[in-house]
């Protein structure tokens, strides 16, 4: 053994026992997103243009502060503030649920006035006549019975700047309102406003709306007022909260918000824990089945894999989400396939006469081109992909980031240290191994013109089945509108489900089935809907408890076109990122050919997708770049054969070297896929409605990227480099 032996040893027991301390216990220290534990987010703009300019420049900042104030007095649990761009505002709420009080807390701006009532009749009739005078507003009294409207200054005599304090108090009659003190200012000014106004009415107006005029019976010199309405005890418990977190600098708008129900996100979490299980045991049940010693050696480095990834996500707070679950398959994916590369490589070694320690050590530095050639690729491609890509792409671009550095770590490094301490001075390893496929000489590159054709029709009728389903195809998140899903207790005709919405005056609905026949979806391309005639419908069939809200997606014009943006700018940039390395480190035509084929696999597995009648959303384009990540791979390690034979065989055809390096590495390629597929598949049986379609994804991915690297990326590196 090497002279660094202990150190790599040392290296390995550190990184367990910080993963260990960082992840334990997981279900504290792992953060799971919206998406699979419940909860509510909302992306706010702050409307600058009605900053004064004096104060624009801090007035995002300050929208942050005071919404976390806010927050944490409502006693939400590790909620997310955070400030996106110049104008915008990400507010995360696990486990909120209460759609409504959550925008009103956060959404209300809290701008206090008080204003003095007019007590001249002449004014007040000029002002019911419509012609009301200057200096005046003619406001309604919005908890008054009736029409009962009030002609007041426009100018407030005392605004809510001064308020120290605001609590919940409730009236003689028993109803509610919000008691306000004043600081030592406010009081002296409200003081000296009740003393020279007594027998007038002052309005208390918050955020425009007069909520209550009450007359000033005498001087208030203690500075506390009383702000009455037809209120409850929770109303006025939240409209105290944001008094006391302070009116926010701007208005701001909710143009984008999502709701995921408690029962959804939980049903999300078990079947997911459910499915990836299933499916981390299927590989490692086959690895040693396969690869016998050397497959427990890949098991063990799964198993510190596992560890160090979970380790990394409590260590820095990631939260994990649906995209994140493909950012990890992909990375399992990687980590399996280096295991695989090696032993394949080490068998070769062995059958041409080396020894076991001898095989080990050719197998692990003739792979290791291949295998960092693959993870830079990926690695750079999330990269690109943290940098210009939006929500769900971010997260799965972190997921994979990190999953990668672990893989390259359990699968290179620590599968090493163990083999040396198997090999240690003249001991002789089992490197026994199961074939899958015996010595292949398939002439693959024949058919490749048919291939070509397959291709261009496949691709045709996808594009096509894209353009004719138009806006079908896409959720929300592209098109604008809101996603409502809805569980009943008992199962439901469609019609008369239909029926009773209709007869609650909403429009321009599409209403499916979601997953069985209690589960239905609603659909309006509309961003400013009006849920509750749906909830109204929903409890007059069912009754309040017959129902649950699971889901909630609003996303507004604005948000749907920066998200289609951006997507389409992740896709593109990670192609070249693609096309920049592998030209650096192959040649152009081989770049340029690996792009080609991924491209070919994005509008493929898109075309596919679209004939299923199903919906593109974020999670589903995260799909898409976790086929590009994979397909890449695969790509890649054919291509490296490809350069390893061109230096041995100068004098061979290009066009029988490329296929005898597709024979070489497709048994290695058929293992990879067939691992992964052993994972998504568990993914799409068990893994529930909410992951279904990612799952879904990823099977075509990863069929269509395997026939892509043979029939695709090495055919045209033949036809190009002989033209």
């Amino acid at each position: 053994m090497g002279k660094y032996y202990k150190w790599k040893v040392l290296l390995i027991v550190v990184s367990v026992a910080a993963s260990v301390y960082f992840a334990y216990p997981p279900h504290e220290k792992i953060n799971l997103g919206l998406d699979l534990q419940g909860g509510m987010q909302m992306l706010l703009e702050v409307e600058l243009d009605k900053v004064p300019e004096d104060a624009r420049d801090d007035a995002t900042e300050r929208v942050v502060e005071i919404i976390r104030n806010r927050i944490d007095e409502f006693g939400v649990r590790e909620p997310v503030i955070s400030k996106q761009g110049s104008k915008f505002v990400v507010v995360q709420l696990p486990g909120v649920t209460d759609r409504e009080r959550a925008k009103d807390v956060v959404g209300k701006t809290a701008h206090l006035e008080f204003k003095l009532v007019a007590d001249q009749p002449d004014l007040v009739k000029q002002a019911e006549d419509g012609q009301v005078p200057q200096g005046y507003d003619w406001k309604t009294v919005v908890d008054g019975p009736g029409s009962n409207n009030l002609l007041m200054q426009s100018e407030a005599v005392l605004t809510g700047d001064h308020l120290t304090n605001a609590w919940v108090g409730f009236g003689q009659l028993g109803e509610a309102n919000v008691q306000i003190q004043f600081d030592k200012d406010g009081a002296k000014s409200f003081d000296q406003i009740t003393f020279q106004n007594v027998g007038r009415r002052l309005a208390i107006v918050l955020d425009g709306k007069v909520h209550s005029a009450p007359v000033i019976r005498d001087r208030i010199p203690n500075g506390q007022a009383v702000i009455s309405g037809n209120f409850t005890p929770e109303e006025a418990n939240d409209l105290s909260l944001v008094l006391r977190a302070g009116a926010l600098p701007a208005p701001v708008k909710i143009i984008e918000e999502r709701t995921v129900g408690p029962t959804l996100g939980q049903d999300s979490i078990e079947k997911g824990l459910k499915a990836g299980l299933i499916g981390t045991l299927l590989i490692f049940i086959f690895m040693p089945l396969y690869y016998t010693v050397c497959g427990l050696v890949a098991d063990a480095a799964l198993l510190l894999y596992g560890l160090i990834l979970i380790g990394l996500m409590a260590a820095f707070h990631f939260s994990l989400t649906l995209p994140g679950i493909a950012g990890i398959i992909l990375s399992l994916g990687m980590a399996v396939d280096a295991n695989v590369l090696i032993f394949e490589r080490m068998r070769e070694e062995k059958e041409v006469g080396k020894t076991s320690r001898g095989a080990i050590s050719a197998g692990y530095h003739k792979a290791l081109a291949a295998i960092l050639d693959s993870n830079i690729t990926t690695l750079v491609t999330s990269l690109i992909l943290f940098v210009f890509g939006t929500g769900p792409i971010k997260g799965f671009a972190v997921t994979l980031s990190i999953g990668i550095l672990a893989s390259m770590f359990s699968a290179v490094f620590v599968t090493r240290v163990i083999f040396d301490y198997l090999s240690r001075g003249s001991r002789d390893v089992s490197l026994k191994m199961s074939k899958m496929l015996g010595p292949t000489k398939i002439n693959f590159l024949k058919g490749r013109f048919f291939a070509y054709g397959f291709s261009v029709l496949v691709l045709a009728i996808g594009i096509w089945t894209i353009f004719a389903r138009g806006s079908e195809n896409y959720g929300v998140e592209f098109t604008g509108g809101t996603t409502i899903q809805v569980q009943f207790s008992q199962s439901l005709e469609t019609s008369v489900l239909r029926e009773a919405i209709e007869k609650q005056g909403v429009q321009s609905l599409m209403l499916q089935r979601y997953s069985d026949l209690s589960d239905f979806q609603f659909l309006i391309k509309s961003s400013e809907p009006d849920t509750h005639r749906i909830e109204a419908a929903c409890a007059a069939l069912a009754g309040d408890a017959g129902y649950k809200v699971l889901k909630v997606d609003r996303v507004g014009p604005t948000v749907s076109a920066d998200l289609t943006k951006k997507a389409l700018w992740s896709v593109l940039w990670a192609s070249l990122g693609i096309l920049l390395y592998l030209g650096f480190r192959f040649e152009w035509k081989f770049a340029l050919a690996a792009v080609v084929a991924l491209l070919h696999d994005t509008i493929f597995t898109f075309g596919i997708y679209a004939l299923s009648g199903r919906e593109i959303n974020l999670p589903i384009i995260a799909a898409v770049l976790t086929i590009m990540g994979y397909s890449v791979n695969d790509t890649i390690i054919t291509f490296d054969r490809v350069r390893d034979n061109l230096k041995t065989m100068r004098r061979v055809p290009l066009t029988e070297i490329v296929n005898r390096s597709i024979n070489q590495t497709l048994g290695r390629t058929l293992l990879t896929v067939f691992t992964t597929m052993l994972a998504t598949l568990s993914l799409y049986l068990f893994g529930g409605p909410a992951i279904h379609d990612f799952a879904f994804v990823l099977l075509i991915g990863f069929g269509v990227g395997v026939y892509s690297t043979i029939f695709v990326a090495n055919s045209l590196i033949v036809d190009w480099k002989v033209r």
